[in-house]
Protein backbone atom coordinates (compact mmCIF):
# COMPACT_ATOMS: atom_id res chain seq x y z
CA UNK A 1 0.00 0.00 0.00
CA UNK A 2 1.05 3.46 -0.72
CA UNK A 3 1.83 6.33 2.12
CA UNK A 4 -0.58 8.30 2.61
CA UNK A 5 0.54 12.11 1.34
CA UNK A 6 0.68 15.26 3.66
CA UNK A 7 -2.59 17.77 1.64
CA UNK A 8 -1.02 21.04 1.41
CA UNK A 9 -3.98 23.29 3.12
CA UNK A 10 -4.23 26.98 2.81
CA UNK A 11 -7.40 27.03 4.99
CA UNK A 12 -7.79 23.88 7.36
CA UNK A 13 -8.60 26.41 10.98
CA UNK A 14 -11.10 28.37 8.78
CA UNK A 15 -13.70 25.08 8.15
CA UNK A 16 -17.28 25.88 8.00
CA UNK A 17 -17.89 22.76 9.58
CA UNK A 18 -22.04 24.12 10.44
CA UNK A 19 -22.49 24.30 6.61
CA UNK A 20 -20.91 20.82 5.92
CA UNK A 21 -23.35 17.95 4.37
CA UNK A 22 -20.41 15.85 3.57
CA UNK A 23 -17.59 14.03 4.75
CA UNK A 24 -15.07 11.86 3.03
CA UNK A 25 -12.36 10.59 5.95
CA UNK A 26 -9.46 8.70 4.88
CA UNK A 27 -10.76 7.07 1.77
CA UNK A 28 -9.29 4.11 -0.36
CA UNK A 29 -10.13 2.68 -3.18
CA UNK A 30 -8.56 -0.48 -4.68
CA UNK A 31 -8.15 -2.53 -7.64
CA UNK A 32 -9.25 -6.16 -7.30
CA UNK A 33 -5.80 -7.77 -7.30
CA UNK A 34 -5.30 -4.90 -4.49
CA UNK A 35 -3.78 -2.06 -6.05
CA UNK A 36 -4.78 1.37 -4.33
CA UNK A 37 -6.31 3.52 -6.26
CA UNK A 38 -7.06 5.93 -3.80
CA UNK A 39 -4.56 6.97 -1.24
CA UNK A 40 -6.32 7.90 1.90
CA UNK A 41 -7.84 10.84 0.68
CA UNK A 42 -9.96 13.88 2.85
CA UNK A 43 -12.20 16.33 1.74
CA UNK A 44 -15.96 18.18 2.65
CA UNK A 45 -18.44 19.21 0.96
CA UNK A 46 -20.47 22.47 2.25
CA UNK A 47 -24.08 23.89 1.49
CA UNK A 48 -24.78 25.97 -0.95
CA UNK A 49 -20.37 25.87 -2.22
CA UNK A 50 -19.20 24.25 -4.77
CA UNK A 51 -15.70 22.38 -4.33
CA UNK A 52 -13.94 21.98 -7.65
CA UNK A 53 -11.73 18.32 -7.68
CA UNK A 54 -9.06 18.95 -10.02
CA UNK A 55 -6.51 16.62 -12.01
CA UNK A 56 -4.73 14.86 -15.02
CA UNK A 57 -6.64 11.89 -16.22
CA UNK A 58 -5.98 8.75 -13.71
CA UNK A 59 -5.57 11.34 -11.07
CA UNK A 60 -8.82 9.23 -9.33
CA UNK A 61 -11.18 12.09 -8.93
CA UNK A 62 -14.14 10.70 -10.92
CA UNK A 63 -13.06 7.76 -8.59
CA UNK A 64 -13.09 10.20 -5.76
CA UNK A 65 -16.98 11.85 -6.60
CA UNK A 66 -18.44 8.18 -7.53
CA UNK A 67 -17.36 6.97 -3.90
CA UNK A 68 -19.51 9.80 -2.56
CA UNK A 69 -22.41 7.70 -4.19
CA UNK A 70 -21.07 4.44 -3.19
CA UNK A 71 -20.42 3.63 -6.88
CA UNK A 72 -17.10 1.72 -7.67
CA UNK A 73 -16.69 0.70 -11.12
CA UNK A 74 -15.87 -2.72 -12.63
CA UNK A 75 -12.46 -3.85 -11.11
CA UNK A 76 -12.62 -1.60 -8.07
CA UNK A 77 -13.81 -1.69 -4.79
CA UNK A 78 -13.70 0.28 -1.53
CA UNK A 79 -11.57 -0.33 1.18
CA UNK A 80 -11.49 1.28 3.87
CA UNK A 81 -11.84 5.20 5.07
CA UNK A 82 -15.98 7.33 5.11
CA UNK A 83 -18.41 8.67 3.53
CA UNK A 84 -20.49 10.69 6.00
CA UNK A 85 -23.78 12.57 4.64
CA UNK A 86 -26.11 14.53 6.78
CA UNK A 87 -29.57 15.10 5.19
CA UNK A 88 -30.88 17.95 4.87
CA UNK A 89 -32.98 18.68 8.54
CA UNK A 90 -30.80 15.48 10.34
CA UNK A 91 -28.76 15.61 12.75
CA UNK A 92 -27.99 12.02 12.29
CA UNK A 93 -25.10 11.04 9.50
CA UNK A 94 -25.57 8.29 7.13
CA UNK A 95 -22.64 6.21 6.20
CA UNK A 96 -23.01 6.03 2.34
CA UNK A 97 -20.40 2.97 1.68
CA UNK A 98 -22.19 1.05 4.67
CA UNK A 99 -25.34 1.04 2.86
CA UNK A 100 -27.19 -1.86 1.23
CA UNK A 101 -27.91 -1.97 -2.59
CA UNK A 102 -31.76 -0.61 -2.12
CA UNK A 103 -30.97 1.80 0.46
CA UNK A 104 -27.76 3.00 -1.87
CA UNK A 105 -30.66 3.03 -4.40
CA UNK A 106 -32.66 5.02 -2.42
CA UNK A 107 -30.25 7.32 -1.89
CA UNK A 108 -29.33 8.29 -5.30
CA UNK A 109 -31.04 10.85 -7.14
CA UNK A 110 -32.69 12.15 -4.32
CA UNK A 111 -29.91 12.98 -1.41
CA UNK A 112 -27.07 12.36 -4.06
CA UNK A 113 -27.15 13.11 -7.67
CA UNK A 114 -25.22 12.69 -10.45
CA UNK A 115 -24.73 15.12 -13.45
CA UNK A 116 -22.36 12.81 -16.12
CA UNK A 117 -19.72 13.99 -19.10
CA UNK A 118 -21.72 13.48 -22.16
CA UNK A 119 -25.53 14.80 -21.74
CA UNK A 120 -26.64 12.79 -24.93
CA UNK A 121 -25.98 9.77 -23.09
CA UNK A 122 -27.56 10.74 -20.23
CA UNK A 123 -31.15 11.01 -21.71
CA UNK A 124 -32.69 8.48 -22.53
CA UNK A 125 -33.51 9.04 -26.67
CA UNK A 126 -36.87 7.15 -26.84
CA UNK A 127 -38.00 9.30 -23.76
CA UNK A 128 -39.68 13.18 -23.83
CA UNK A 129 -37.94 15.16 -21.83
CA UNK A 130 -40.93 16.13 -19.52
CA UNK A 131 -41.43 12.19 -18.84
CA UNK A 132 -37.35 11.68 -18.23
CA UNK A 133 -37.93 14.40 -14.95
CA UNK A 134 -41.02 13.05 -14.14
CA UNK A 135 -39.16 9.49 -14.10
CA UNK A 136 -37.05 10.74 -11.43
CA UNK A 137 -39.96 12.25 -9.54
CA UNK A 138 -41.80 9.15 -9.60
CA UNK A 139 -38.85 6.46 -8.79
CA UNK A 140 -38.41 8.87 -5.61
CA UNK A 141 -42.32 8.92 -4.39
CA UNK A 142 -42.04 12.98 -4.60
CA UNK A 143 -44.92 14.57 -3.04
CA UNK A 144 -48.30 13.38 -1.94
CA UNK A 145 -49.95 14.00 -5.37
CA UNK A 146 -49.63 13.64 -9.36
CA UNK A 147 -50.80 17.54 -9.50
CA UNK A 148 -47.60 18.10 -7.29
CA UNK A 149 -45.37 16.87 -9.10
CA UNK A 150 -46.46 17.65 -12.70
CA UNK A 151 -46.31 21.26 -11.00
CA UNK A 152 -42.22 20.11 -10.00
CA UNK A 153 -41.43 19.71 -13.65
CA UNK A 154 -42.54 22.62 -15.16
CA UNK A 155 -41.03 24.74 -12.12
CA UNK A 156 -37.62 22.92 -12.58
CA UNK A 157 -37.50 23.41 -15.90
CA UNK A 158 -38.19 27.21 -15.77
CA UNK A 159 -35.03 26.93 -13.18
CA UNK A 160 -32.75 25.79 -14.95
CA UNK A 161 -33.35 28.63 -17.89
CA UNK A 162 -35.89 25.89 -20.06
CA UNK A 163 -39.70 26.58 -20.83
CA UNK A 164 -41.97 24.66 -18.70
CA UNK A 165 -45.04 24.54 -20.36
CA UNK A 166 -46.26 21.22 -21.40
CA UNK A 167 -45.14 21.66 -25.82
CA UNK A 168 -41.67 22.05 -24.37
CA UNK A 169 -42.40 19.51 -22.15
CA UNK A 170 -43.06 16.61 -25.32
CA UNK A 171 -39.42 17.55 -27.01
CA UNK A 172 -37.35 14.69 -27.55
CA UNK A 173 -33.63 14.87 -26.45
CA UNK A 174 -32.03 15.38 -30.15
CA UNK A 175 -34.72 18.28 -30.57
CA UNK A 176 -32.20 20.29 -28.26
CA UNK A 177 -29.09 21.64 -28.17
CA UNK A 178 -26.19 20.15 -26.17
CA UNK A 179 -26.45 22.76 -23.90
CA UNK A 180 -30.51 22.35 -23.46
CA UNK A 181 -29.57 18.46 -23.16
CA UNK A 182 -27.19 19.86 -20.23
CA UNK A 183 -30.14 21.76 -18.81
CA UNK A 184 -32.37 18.92 -18.67
CA UNK A 185 -30.06 16.27 -17.11
CA UNK A 186 -29.72 19.58 -14.33
CA UNK A 187 -33.45 19.76 -13.99
CA UNK A 188 -33.47 16.30 -13.48
CA UNK A 189 -30.40 16.04 -10.78
CA UNK A 190 -31.92 19.19 -8.86
CA UNK A 191 -35.69 18.17 -9.12
CA UNK A 192 -35.73 15.73 -5.50
CA UNK A 193 -34.20 18.98 -3.86
CA UNK A 194 -30.79 16.91 -3.28
CA UNK A 195 -28.26 17.33 -0.80
CA UNK A 196 -25.09 16.77 -2.90
CA UNK A 197 -24.82 17.17 -6.15
CA UNK A 198 -21.63 15.39 -8.52
CA UNK A 199 -20.99 16.61 -11.66
CA UNK A 200 -18.36 14.90 -13.62
CA UNK A 201 -16.78 17.06 -16.38
CA UNK A 202 -20.23 18.65 -17.46
CA UNK A 203 -19.20 21.06 -20.26
CA UNK A 204 -16.15 19.39 -21.31
CA UNK A 205 -17.64 18.84 -25.06
CA UNK A 206 -19.38 22.65 -24.98
CA UNK A 207 -18.42 26.03 -26.68
CA UNK A 208 -17.68 28.86 -24.58
CA UNK A 209 -21.26 30.42 -24.91
CA UNK A 210 -22.69 27.13 -23.98
CA UNK A 211 -20.53 26.57 -21.45
CA UNK A 212 -21.02 29.58 -19.70
CA UNK A 213 -25.09 29.55 -19.73
CA UNK A 214 -24.48 25.85 -18.29
CA UNK A 215 -22.29 27.39 -15.76
CA UNK A 216 -24.41 30.39 -14.65
CA UNK A 217 -27.26 27.73 -14.59
CA UNK A 218 -25.36 24.97 -11.79
CA UNK A 219 -24.06 28.04 -9.92
CA UNK A 220 -27.43 29.64 -9.26
CA UNK A 221 -29.15 27.15 -8.52
CA UNK A 222 -26.58 25.39 -6.29
CA UNK A 223 -26.81 28.61 -3.84
CA UNK A 224 -30.76 28.86 -4.48
CA UNK A 225 -31.30 25.51 -3.28
CA UNK A 226 -28.53 25.52 -0.69
CA UNK A 227 -26.58 22.25 -2.56
CA UNK A 228 -23.51 20.94 -1.80
CA UNK A 229 -21.76 20.62 -4.94
CA UNK A 230 -18.25 18.69 -6.25
CA UNK A 231 -17.64 19.74 -9.24
CA UNK A 232 -14.79 16.71 -11.21
CA UNK A 233 -12.70 18.78 -13.97
CA UNK A 234 -9.27 19.15 -15.54
CA UNK A 235 -10.27 22.65 -17.19
CA UNK A 236 -8.90 25.04 -14.18
CA UNK A 237 -10.43 28.11 -16.01
CA UNK A 238 -13.37 26.63 -15.01
CA UNK A 239 -12.98 25.84 -12.17
CA UNK A 240 -11.66 29.60 -11.79
CA UNK A 241 -14.94 30.59 -13.01
CA UNK A 242 -17.43 28.40 -11.02
CA UNK A 243 -16.20 26.92 -7.51
CA UNK A 244 -15.79 27.91 -4.00
CA UNK A 245 -12.97 25.64 -3.14
CA UNK A 246 -10.40 23.85 -5.48
CA UNK A 247 -9.35 20.30 -4.20
CA UNK A 248 -6.15 19.23 -6.27
CA UNK A 249 -5.77 15.21 -6.93
CA UNK A 250 -2.18 13.48 -8.19
CA UNK A 251 -2.44 9.71 -8.73
CA UNK A 252 -4.40 9.02 -5.94
CA UNK A 253 -3.33 11.49 -3.64
CA UNK A 254 -5.33 14.94 -2.94
CA UNK A 255 -1.53 17.18 -2.57
CA UNK A 256 -3.16 20.95 -1.66
CA UNK A 257 -6.53 21.90 -1.26
CA UNK A 258 -8.07 25.58 -0.19
CA UNK A 259 -10.17 28.83 -1.10
CA UNK A 260 -9.96 28.88 -5.40
CA UNK A 261 -8.43 32.12 -5.49
CA UNK A 262 -5.59 31.05 -2.70
CA UNK A 263 -4.92 27.66 -4.28
CA UNK A 264 -4.61 29.04 -8.15
CA UNK A 265 -3.24 32.74 -7.81
CA UNK A 266 -1.00 31.16 -5.33
CA UNK A 267 -0.01 27.22 -5.60
CA UNK A 268 2.33 25.89 -3.07
CA UNK A 269 2.40 22.11 -4.41
CA UNK A 270 5.28 21.93 -7.62
CA UNK A 271 1.74 19.52 -9.04
CA UNK A 272 -0.41 22.54 -9.03
CA UNK A 273 2.35 25.27 -10.09
CA UNK A 274 2.80 22.54 -13.48
CA UNK A 275 -1.25 22.43 -14.01
CA UNK A 276 -1.05 26.26 -13.41
CA UNK A 277 1.72 26.81 -16.17
CA UNK A 278 -0.31 24.62 -19.01
CA UNK A 279 -3.16 26.65 -18.72
CA UNK A 280 -3.43 28.49 -21.88
CA UNK A 281 -4.56 32.38 -21.60
CA UNK A 282 -6.47 34.27 -23.80
CA UNK A 283 -4.00 37.60 -23.75
CA UNK A 284 -1.12 35.31 -24.52
CA UNK A 285 1.15 36.74 -21.58
CA UNK A 286 2.77 33.23 -21.44
CA UNK A 287 3.95 30.11 -23.86
CA UNK A 288 2.82 26.75 -22.87
CA UNK A 289 5.72 24.62 -24.08
CA UNK A 290 6.80 21.19 -24.14
CA UNK A 291 7.31 20.72 -20.55
CA UNK A 292 4.12 20.53 -19.69
CA UNK A 293 3.45 17.18 -21.04
CA UNK A 294 1.46 14.38 -19.64
CA UNK A 295 4.91 12.38 -18.75
CA UNK A 296 5.23 15.21 -16.59
CA UNK A 297 2.95 13.89 -13.41
CA UNK A 298 5.64 13.55 -10.37
CA UNK A 299 6.57 16.92 -8.58
CA UNK A 300 10.65 15.79 -8.57
CA UNK A 301 10.21 15.92 -12.62
CA UNK A 302 9.56 19.82 -12.38
CA UNK A 303 12.66 21.03 -13.42
CA UNK A 304 11.31 20.04 -16.94
CA UNK A 305 8.85 22.54 -17.20
CA UNK A 306 9.79 25.23 -19.55
CA UNK A 307 7.51 28.20 -19.84
CA UNK A 308 8.38 30.79 -22.32
CA UNK A 309 7.33 34.20 -21.87
CA UNK A 310 5.61 35.61 -24.97
CA UNK A 311 7.11 38.79 -26.42
CA UNK A 312 3.33 39.83 -27.41
CA UNK A 313 3.13 38.62 -31.29
CA UNK A 314 2.04 36.07 -32.94
CA UNK A 315 4.78 35.09 -35.10
CA UNK A 316 4.61 32.67 -37.90
CA UNK A 317 5.42 29.66 -35.70
CA UNK A 318 6.38 29.87 -32.07
CA UNK A 319 8.17 32.98 -31.32
CA UNK A 320 10.08 33.10 -34.66
CA UNK A 321 11.98 36.51 -35.51
CA UNK A 322 11.93 38.16 -38.45
CA UNK A 323 15.03 36.50 -40.20
CA UNK A 324 13.26 33.27 -39.60
CA UNK A 325 10.44 34.31 -41.31
CA UNK A 326 11.96 36.16 -44.47
CA UNK A 327 13.40 32.09 -44.25
CA UNK A 328 10.02 30.59 -44.09
CA UNK A 329 8.51 32.63 -46.48
CA UNK A 330 11.45 31.86 -49.07
CA UNK A 331 11.01 28.16 -48.74
CA UNK A 332 6.94 28.57 -49.19
CA UNK A 333 7.55 30.84 -52.51
CA UNK A 334 10.14 28.14 -53.64
CA UNK A 335 7.82 25.33 -52.56
CA UNK A 336 5.05 27.03 -54.26
CA UNK A 337 7.37 27.76 -57.62
CA UNK A 338 7.61 23.28 -57.74
CA UNK A 339 3.95 22.94 -57.36
CA UNK A 340 4.55 18.99 -57.40
CA UNK A 341 1.94 18.49 -54.53
CA UNK A 342 -1.01 20.05 -56.05
CA UNK A 343 -0.30 18.17 -59.58
CA UNK A 344 -1.10 20.08 -62.93
CA UNK A 345 -0.43 23.68 -63.98
CA UNK A 346 -0.41 25.24 -60.58
CA UNK A 347 0.65 29.04 -60.51
CA UNK A 348 3.94 30.15 -58.29
CA UNK A 349 2.18 33.06 -57.19
CA UNK A 350 -0.84 31.13 -56.01
CA UNK A 351 -1.91 30.47 -51.98
CA UNK A 352 -0.62 27.44 -50.62
CA UNK A 353 -4.51 26.77 -49.93
CA UNK A 354 -7.55 28.79 -51.41
CA UNK A 355 -10.87 27.82 -50.24
CA UNK A 356 -13.33 30.30 -52.43
CA UNK A 357 -17.53 30.67 -51.77
CA UNK A 358 -18.03 27.60 -50.45
CA UNK A 359 -21.72 27.29 -49.77
CA UNK A 360 -23.80 23.86 -48.57
CA UNK A 361 -27.15 22.80 -47.67
CA UNK A 362 -29.31 20.25 -46.75
CA UNK A 363 -32.77 21.26 -48.07
CA UNK A 364 -33.69 24.77 -45.94
CA UNK A 365 -31.06 24.40 -43.81
CA UNK A 366 -28.09 26.54 -44.77
CA UNK A 367 -24.81 25.07 -42.98
CA UNK A 368 -21.92 26.93 -45.50
CA UNK A 369 -22.71 30.33 -47.05
CA UNK A 370 -20.05 31.91 -49.26
CA UNK A 371 -16.85 30.80 -47.42
CA UNK A 372 -13.66 32.54 -48.32
CA UNK A 373 -9.74 31.69 -46.65
CA UNK A 374 -6.50 31.73 -47.44
CA UNK A 375 -3.51 29.49 -46.15
CA UNK A 376 -0.10 29.94 -46.67
CA UNK A 377 3.30 27.32 -46.10
CA UNK A 378 3.98 27.83 -42.14
CA UNK A 379 0.46 29.41 -41.52
CA UNK A 380 -1.98 28.25 -38.69
CA UNK A 381 -5.65 29.32 -39.34
CA UNK A 382 -7.54 28.71 -36.16
CA UNK A 383 -11.43 28.12 -37.49
CA UNK A 384 -13.47 28.85 -34.71
CA UNK A 385 -17.33 28.64 -33.41
CA UNK A 386 -19.63 27.40 -31.48
CA UNK A 387 -21.09 23.66 -31.75
CA UNK A 388 -22.96 23.95 -34.97
CA UNK A 389 -21.57 26.78 -36.59
CA UNK A 390 -20.11 24.58 -39.51
CA UNK A 391 -16.37 24.63 -38.82
CA UNK A 392 -16.05 20.98 -39.11
CA UNK A 393 -18.37 20.75 -42.20
CA UNK A 394 -15.77 22.99 -43.84
CA UNK A 395 -12.76 21.40 -42.90
CA UNK A 396 -14.42 18.33 -44.16
CA UNK A 397 -14.91 19.59 -47.36
CA UNK A 398 -11.25 20.81 -47.78
CA UNK A 399 -10.32 17.74 -47.15
CA UNK A 400 -12.86 15.88 -49.14
CA UNK A 401 -14.52 13.69 -46.74
CA UNK A 402 -17.54 15.91 -47.67
CA UNK A 403 -18.54 16.81 -51.20
CA UNK A 404 -22.07 18.58 -51.24
CA UNK A 405 -20.70 21.68 -51.50
CA UNK A 406 -20.23 24.17 -54.13
CA UNK A 407 -17.64 26.97 -54.86
CA UNK A 408 -13.82 25.71 -54.85
CA UNK A 409 -10.76 24.27 -52.70
CA UNK A 410 -7.63 24.89 -54.70
CA UNK A 411 -3.89 23.89 -53.87
CA UNK A 412 -1.24 25.65 -55.01
CA UNK A 413 -3.75 27.24 -57.80
CA UNK A 414 -4.95 23.49 -58.66
CA UNK A 415 -8.53 23.00 -58.13
CA UNK A 416 -9.36 19.95 -56.12
CA UNK A 417 -12.28 17.47 -56.98
CA UNK A 418 -14.85 17.94 -54.31
CA UNK A 419 -14.27 13.82 -53.11
CA UNK A 420 -11.20 12.52 -52.01
CA UNK A 421 -11.67 9.38 -54.28
CA UNK A 422 -11.79 11.70 -57.23
CA UNK A 423 -8.05 13.49 -55.84
CA UNK A 424 -5.18 12.38 -57.61
CA UNK A 425 -2.84 10.77 -54.83
CA UNK A 426 -0.56 13.65 -54.97
CA UNK A 427 -3.46 16.04 -54.05
CA UNK A 428 -4.32 13.68 -51.38
CA UNK A 429 -1.37 13.38 -49.82
CA UNK A 430 -1.03 17.04 -49.86
CA UNK A 431 -3.76 17.53 -47.47
CA UNK A 432 -3.82 14.91 -44.66
CA UNK A 433 -6.86 15.15 -41.48
CA UNK A 434 -6.37 14.74 -38.14
CA UNK A 435 -9.84 13.60 -36.22
CA UNK A 436 -11.35 15.08 -32.84
CA UNK A 437 -10.87 11.24 -31.23
CA UNK A 438 -7.67 9.13 -31.22
CA UNK A 439 -9.25 6.87 -29.18
CA UNK A 440 -11.41 5.99 -32.29
CA UNK A 441 -8.97 7.40 -35.20
CA UNK A 442 -6.51 4.03 -34.26
CA UNK A 443 -7.15 0.72 -35.26
CA UNK A 444 -7.13 -1.30 -31.88
CA UNK A 445 -6.02 -4.49 -33.55
CA UNK A 446 -3.27 -2.98 -35.20
CA UNK A 447 0.08 -1.66 -34.02
CA UNK A 448 0.68 1.91 -34.35
CA UNK A 449 3.42 1.10 -36.93
CA UNK A 450 1.09 -0.76 -38.79
CA UNK A 451 -1.78 2.13 -38.54
CA UNK A 452 0.76 4.39 -39.81
CA UNK A 453 1.89 2.37 -42.55
CA UNK A 454 -1.44 2.45 -43.98
CA UNK A 455 -0.90 5.70 -45.62
CA UNK A 456 2.02 4.83 -47.04
CA UNK A 457 0.86 1.57 -48.88
CA UNK A 458 -2.60 3.59 -49.79
CA UNK A 459 -0.28 5.84 -51.72
CA UNK A 460 1.49 3.35 -53.49
CA UNK A 461 4.94 4.21 -53.14
CA UNK A 462 8.84 2.86 -51.86
CA UNK A 463 9.44 -0.28 -50.76
CA UNK A 464 8.50 -2.13 -47.36
CA UNK A 465 12.02 -0.54 -46.12
CA UNK A 466 11.22 2.48 -47.21
CA UNK A 467 7.73 2.59 -45.48
CA UNK A 468 8.79 1.41 -42.10
CA UNK A 469 11.95 4.00 -42.14
CA UNK A 470 9.38 6.96 -43.06
CA UNK A 471 7.00 5.66 -39.94
CA UNK A 472 9.93 5.41 -37.79
CA UNK A 473 10.84 9.23 -38.97
CA UNK A 474 7.31 10.43 -37.95
CA UNK A 475 7.41 8.69 -34.06
CA UNK A 476 10.50 10.68 -34.21
CA UNK A 477 8.94 13.88 -35.21
CA UNK A 478 5.97 13.69 -32.80
CA UNK A 479 8.30 12.73 -29.79
CA UNK A 480 7.29 9.93 -29.39
CA UNK A 481 10.33 7.35 -30.18
CA UNK A 482 10.89 4.29 -32.63
CA UNK A 483 10.00 1.92 -29.82
CA UNK A 484 6.53 2.80 -30.13
CA UNK A 485 6.27 1.27 -33.42
CA UNK A 486 5.05 -2.66 -32.19
CA UNK A 487 2.81 -0.94 -29.59
CA UNK A 488 -0.70 -1.21 -29.79
CA UNK A 489 -3.78 1.85 -29.00
CA UNK A 490 -4.79 0.52 -25.42
CA UNK A 491 -1.32 1.02 -24.36
CA UNK A 492 -1.06 4.16 -24.84
CA UNK A 493 -2.26 7.08 -22.96
CA UNK A 494 -4.91 10.35 -24.73
CA UNK A 495 -2.13 12.59 -25.27
CA UNK A 496 0.37 9.16 -27.08
CA UNK A 497 -2.23 8.25 -28.61
CA UNK A 498 -3.29 11.93 -29.95
CA UNK A 499 0.41 12.28 -31.13
CA UNK A 500 0.24 8.80 -32.87
CA UNK A 501 -2.59 10.47 -35.01
CA UNK A 502 -0.82 13.17 -36.15
CA UNK A 503 1.93 10.92 -37.12
CA UNK A 504 -0.20 8.79 -39.11
CA UNK A 505 -0.99 12.46 -40.97
CA UNK A 506 3.02 13.20 -41.02
CA UNK A 507 4.16 10.45 -43.06
CA UNK A 508 3.65 11.25 -46.08
CA UNK A 509 4.60 14.95 -45.44
CA UNK A 510 1.79 16.64 -46.22
CA UNK A 511 1.53 20.39 -46.84
CA UNK A 512 -1.59 21.07 -44.81
CA UNK A 513 -2.87 19.29 -41.80
CA UNK A 514 -6.72 19.78 -41.25
CA UNK A 515 -6.96 19.83 -37.44
CA UNK A 516 -10.06 18.63 -35.81
CA UNK A 517 -11.10 19.83 -32.15
CA UNK A 518 -8.13 17.36 -31.51
CA UNK A 519 -6.93 18.83 -27.97
CA UNK A 520 -10.75 19.46 -26.99
CA UNK A 521 -10.97 16.02 -24.69
CA UNK A 522 -7.11 16.06 -23.21
CA UNK A 523 -6.00 17.61 -19.97
CA UNK A 524 -4.84 21.12 -19.54
CA UNK A 525 -0.51 19.33 -19.17
CA UNK A 526 -1.48 16.90 -22.68
CA UNK A 527 -3.16 19.58 -24.09
CA UNK A 528 -0.09 21.79 -23.93
CA UNK A 529 2.47 19.35 -24.77
CA UNK A 530 -0.02 18.82 -28.36
CA UNK A 531 0.25 22.80 -28.99
CA UNK A 532 4.18 22.74 -28.52
CA UNK A 533 4.53 20.14 -30.42
CA UNK A 534 2.74 21.79 -33.52
CA UNK A 535 4.46 24.50 -33.19
CA UNK A 536 7.62 22.67 -33.56
CA UNK A 537 5.93 20.83 -37.07
CA UNK A 538 5.31 23.87 -38.48
CA UNK A 539 9.06 25.53 -37.88
CA UNK A 540 10.74 22.18 -38.91
CA UNK A 541 8.18 21.39 -41.48
CA UNK A 542 6.97 24.43 -42.52
CA UNK A 543 3.36 23.03 -42.46
CA UNK A 544 0.47 24.67 -42.41
CA UNK A 545 -2.84 23.96 -40.21
CA UNK A 546 -6.33 24.50 -40.09
CA UNK A 547 -6.98 23.90 -36.62
CA UNK A 548 -11.00 23.95 -35.83
CA UNK A 549 -11.63 24.31 -32.33
CA UNK A 550 -14.12 25.99 -29.63
CA UNK A 551 -11.46 26.81 -27.52
CA UNK A 552 -10.61 30.04 -28.34
CA UNK A 553 -8.12 30.97 -24.92
CA UNK A 554 -5.57 28.42 -27.41
CA UNK A 555 -5.61 31.15 -30.38
CA UNK A 556 -2.51 33.07 -29.44
CA UNK A 557 -0.72 29.99 -28.78
CA UNK A 558 -1.54 28.16 -31.84
CA UNK A 559 -2.52 30.76 -34.81
CA UNK A 560 -1.39 33.21 -37.03
CA UNK A 561 -5.17 34.39 -38.15
CA UNK A 562 -7.98 33.59 -36.98
CA UNK A 563 -11.49 32.78 -38.53
CA UNK A 564 -14.96 33.46 -36.69
CA UNK A 565 -17.60 31.47 -37.99
CA UNK A 566 -21.29 32.14 -37.36
CA UNK A 567 -24.11 29.93 -38.43
CA UNK A 568 -22.31 28.75 -41.60
CA UNK A 569 -20.46 32.65 -42.15
CA UNK A 570 -17.73 33.96 -41.43
CA UNK A 571 -18.09 36.82 -39.68
CA UNK A 572 -14.48 38.05 -38.23
CA UNK A 573 -11.44 37.42 -40.17
CA UNK A 574 -7.64 38.25 -39.56
CA UNK A 575 -4.52 38.21 -37.93
CA UNK A 576 -5.09 36.92 -34.52
CA UNK A 577 -4.40 40.05 -31.82
CA UNK A 578 -6.40 41.71 -34.76
CA UNK A 579 -9.23 39.56 -34.32
CA UNK A 580 -8.87 39.41 -30.46
CA UNK A 581 -8.27 43.41 -29.54
CA UNK A 582 -10.65 44.62 -31.92
CA UNK A 583 -13.38 42.03 -33.07
CA UNK A 584 -16.05 43.95 -35.61
CA UNK A 585 -18.76 41.84 -35.25
CA UNK A 586 -20.94 41.57 -32.19
CA UNK A 587 -20.95 37.55 -32.28
CA UNK A 588 -17.05 37.47 -31.37
CA UNK A 589 -17.32 40.21 -29.15
CA UNK A 590 -19.54 37.98 -27.26
CA UNK A 591 -17.44 34.70 -27.28
CA UNK A 592 -14.56 36.37 -25.97
CA UNK A 593 -16.95 37.70 -23.49
CA UNK A 594 -18.09 34.05 -22.23
CA UNK A 595 -14.35 33.04 -22.02
CA UNK A 596 -13.50 31.74 -17.81
CA UNK A 597 -11.58 34.91 -17.04
CA UNK A 598 -7.70 33.13 -15.35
Amino acid sequence: MSPKTETVRHDAANEPNEKIVLRVTDLKVVTNAGDEILHGIDFTLARGEILGLVGESGSGKTTAGLACMAHFRDGLKFESGSVSLWPRGDATAVEVVELDEAAVRALRGSRIAYIPQDPALSLNPAMRVGEQIREVLDIHQFGSSEAERTERVAEVLVDVGLPGDKDYQKRWPHQLSGGQQQRIGIAMAFAMYPDVLILDEPTTGLDVSTQSVVLDTIRQMTVANNVAGLYITHDLAVIKDISDRVAVMLRGDLVEEGPVDAVLDHPEHEYTKMLMAAVPDLDGRKTIGDGAAEAKTAPEDDDKTHILVSTGATGSAAGQDSEDEDSTAESGAAAASAGAAGGGAASANAPLLEVKDIALAYGKAQILDGINLVLEPGECTMLLGESGSGKTTLSQCVAGLNDDYTGSVRLRGTELARSTRKRTNEQRVGIQYVFQSPFSSLNPRRSIGQSLTVPLEMSGDGTAASRKAAVEEALDSVRLGRSFYHRRPGDLSGGERQRAAIARALVNAPSVMVCDEITSALDVSVQASIVALLRTLRAERDLAMLFVTHNIALSRHIADNLAVLNKGKIVDYGPTAQVLESPSHEYTQALISDVPKF
